[in-house]
């Protein structure tokens, strides 16, 4: 990742967590943007040891909607609860991704700000270039800035 020309500030830390099924990716997804000089907020899990994946994803979620984390990245077994979970927020657009192309959609059409990662579904390297395009990629904007508007509740 040579560099990288998005609308997130990288100057900001990245918000990661995750459940104990994405445990190991995040660890791993974790030392993968630290050796690109990116500064990570790591709001959990901790370890492997069973946990609710709602206690994770609403820190990450917070503090993407509030300034504190440029975006976001969660992950869980299917991605499935963490996204549900982050999407009750009325600032987060959060998206499954398995592949580059959907998360190059994801920021494209959806202007995304946390990207799921179904952990049991997707092998690291595939999550990391995920990662990677969904920071270098910006919001079209346009027709799709409208379609954006009529997402929250408000």
């Amino acid at each position: 990742m040579s560099s990288i020309h998005s609308e997130f500030n990288l100057f900001q830390p990245i918000a990661l967590g995750s459940d104990h099924a994405g445990f190991d990716y995040k660890e791993d997804v974790k030392r993968f943007l630290e050796a690109r000089g990116l500064i990570i907020k790591d709001f959990g899990a901790y370890s492997k040891e069973s946990v609710d994946y709602p206690d994770y994803a609403h820190p990450v979620a917070t503090a993407v909607e509030n300034g504190e984390c440029g975006f976001g990245i969660l992950l869980c077994g299917s991605a499935n609860g963490v996204a549900i979970t982050a999407n009750k927020h009325q600032g987060i657009r959060a998206a499954i991704c398995w592949n580059a192309p959907i998360a190059e959609l994801a920021r494209q059409h959806n202007n995304a700000n946390v990207i799921c990662i179904p952990a049991r579904f997707v092998s690291v390297e595939i999550a990391e270039k995920m990662i990677e395009t969904f920071m270098e990629t910006n919001f079209e904007g346009g027709r799709h800035a409208n379609r954006v508007n009529k997402i929250a509740c408000t």
